[in-house]
């Protein structure tokens, strides 16, 4: 796949965006990375890209705040006047018990996790429909693709995703035919920083495949995405099998 005429912009470049983002540079993707909070990770990314001769920039940007998504695609258009491919992948994700819930909690999460979706997306459909071509990838969570509650503690974070893939396929309807619209739920790809061995294990058992699948396996997914021409309102859950138990 050469993605040498595409731009792509990317919410979210730490971890697994690291890895999608320097996946899609080697293709040959000029990139556009936003980041808040993650600074020394998105420089970082950006140097590697740079380093192989690839084109990127970085755009720090606070997507909780109303018109983010207008301030952040303004910066694209000045840079690249056109753009071909939007992966919303940053997220936020906090346990908090229900009885313990305040409107923070929901307007965090419904706001990093839909909202922000929700007002790139419609920002990025302005560009790719100059160009009448167009892939929006939208990152969920293999609980609320399962379509049954696993955890407790994670009600607005479930609410929040579960309403992402409703977006993903009304947005999917909205924007055809040039512009693509999907999604992808992760399961078990990379174990959580701070989770103990008996955690880890606990993932192993009630996981098919019995493994963790990897960032690659998500750059994968996202790779056939951009290239399919007939694939949208879809989610691809990409777990191991871990939402057949």
């Amino acid at each position: 796949m050469d993605l040498s005429r595409k731009v792509v912009l990317m919410t979210g470049v730490a971890r697994i965006g690291h890895e999608v983002a320097l996946s899609l540079a080697l293709l040959g993707a000029s990139l556009a990375l936003v980041y808040f909070k993650s600074k020394q990770a998105a420089e970082k990314t950006a140097h590697l890209i740079r380093t192989n001769k690839g084109v990127v920039q970085l755009i720090q940007a606070d997507l909780s705040l109303p018109g983010a998504g207008a301030v952040v695609m303004t910066q694209v258009k000045k840079s690249f006047k056109k753009l071909h491919v939007l992966i919303n992948m940053a997220s936020c994700y906090e346990h908090v018990p229900v009885n313990h819930l305040i409107s923070h909690d929901w307007d965090q999460n419904l706001t990093i996790n839909l909202r922000s979706a929700y007002e790139l997306s419609l920002e990025a459909a302005k560009l790719m429909r100059k160009s009448e071509w167009g892939r929006i990838i939208n990152i969920g969570d293999w609980t609320s693709a399962s379509g049954r509650p696993r955890y407790k503690g994670l009600v607005p974070y479930y609410v929040a995703k579960a309403g992402l893939q409703g977006l993903t396929e009304v947005l999917a309807l909205e924007f055809a035919p040039h512009i693509l619209v999907n999604m992808i739920a992760p399961g078990p790809i990379v174990p959580p920083v701070n989770a103990s061995k008996k955690e880890i294990h606990a993932v192993l058992r009630e996981t098919p495949l019995k493994r963790w699948g990897g960032r690659e396996e998500i750059t994968k997914a996202i790779r056939f995405l951009i290239d399919s021409n007939f694939v949208t309102g879809e989610c691809v859950r990409v777990d191991g099998g871990r939402h057949l138990y």
